[in-house]
């Protein structure tokens, strides 16, 4: 295949690419690997799209030679709240510009069709009342690093780990700015619903409000593979259609995290992973990819389960306990504390 026709079939969209392959893979991490590579701690990772472009670069073809679908630029944190605190916040749009950039060659240099989505992290700041940050300001934000993202040749804007409800709803109205489909994932981290408190049928309800609906919505991040699948269960009703839109993502990490001396280690196996993805997919998701932990070799463990796997029953929480491991923050259910205070007391 020439580079001309790589490149003309990347203009495939999201969706024509959801209807030719029917579940997409997505990549895996960036901070975890650039660790791994040599990334400082306290160093920002989107530092390296200026100063380690190979680097970076490389990253991305490994992911694409896993066998990704899409992969997301190194601008998660790349927004001026995030990059003030390294003394960039003057360097926003060139960063996410750059970032793009870096990404788009590895996905034009595939021989196939390679979509590139534009990392879109938090700010890191609290919204009015509870902080400083006013929602026009996160707006402005978030505009600000799609400016880049979107002059670099991004396909997708994707919105991910947020937590609160409001910062998605300003991330999500400052991609609705411009032409490009975007996504939105949140972090389903604090007894099965984000920090600040958001369910994964809240995230679904949230998602089919927003003034222009995402092409997808999801999970990422967390606590766990196993933690994640049942958010994704919570967010797709029993019957869902293989071609419903908006999607449903899951990112999920590469196992549970554990410490072990001054560095976090991803308990995950490729084929803990492999079977993630199957899971996944029995779960409703139709873009399934690796968040913290999850190397190109997970990667390429999970597109050979997804190109193998036929979609199966949609599993129990008990199911997913049994197969991944057991959840890290299991879901309240509604009385369960009151429950548990009238046995203390008796």
């Amino acid at each position: 295949m020439t580079t001309e026709a790589a490149a003309g079939e990347d203009k495939m969209t999201l969706q024509d690419l959801l209807a030719d392959k029917g579940v997409l893979l997505a990549d895996g991490a960036t901070g975890t690997n650039f660790f791994d590579m040599g990334l400082a701690s306290g160093e920002a990772p989107e530092v390296w799209n200026l100063e380690q472009p190979d680097k970076v670069r490389a990253l991305h073809r490994a992911f694409v030679e896993a066998g990704a679908d899409i992969i997301l630029t190194n601008t998660f944190g790349a927004n001026r709240h995030r990059l003030k605190l390294h003394g960039l916040e003057g360097r926003v749009v060139e960063l996410n510009r750059v970032a793009a950039q870096l990404a788009r060659a590895e996905a034009d240099a595939a021989g196939r069709a390679v979509l590139v989505g534009g990392s879109i992290g938090p700010t890191g700041e609290l919204l009015v009342p509870l902080g400083a940050l006013t929602y026009e300001g996160a707006v402005e934000a978030f505009s600000e690093q799609i400016a880049g993202l979107v002059d670099g040749g991004v396909d997708i804007l994707w919105i991910e780990t947020m937590s609160a409800p409001e910062e998605m709803k300003a991330a999500a109205e400052a991609a609705s700015r411009s032409d490009l489909p975007f996504t939105v994932t949140a972090s389903f981290d604090t007894a099965g619903k984000t920090m600040m408190g958001l369910s994964p049928s809240g995230l679904a309800d949230l998602a089919a409000h927003l003034p222009k609906a995402p092409a997808g919505f999801g999970a990422n991040c967390g606590v766990g593979a196993s933690d994640l699948l049942v958010a994704v269960l919570g967010m797709t009703p029993e019957g869902a259609v293989d071609n419903a839109v908006p999607v449903v993502i899951a990112k999920a990490n590469c196992g549970i995290p554990k410490i072990q001396g001054d560095a976090v280690v991803y308990t995950g196996t490729p084929d803990l992973m492999a079977d993630y993805a199957r899971l996944a997919i029995d779960s409703g998701a139709r873009i399934i990819g690796g968040c913290c932990g999850t190397s190109p070799e997970h990667l390429a463990a999970m597109r050979s389960a997804i190109d193998d796997h036929v979609r199966d029953r949609r599993p129990s929480q008990d199911d997913i306990v049994a197969r991944i491991g057991p959840l890290v923050a299991p879901p309240t259910e509604p009385g369960a504390e009151r429950e548990r205070g009238r046995r203390r007391r008796r």
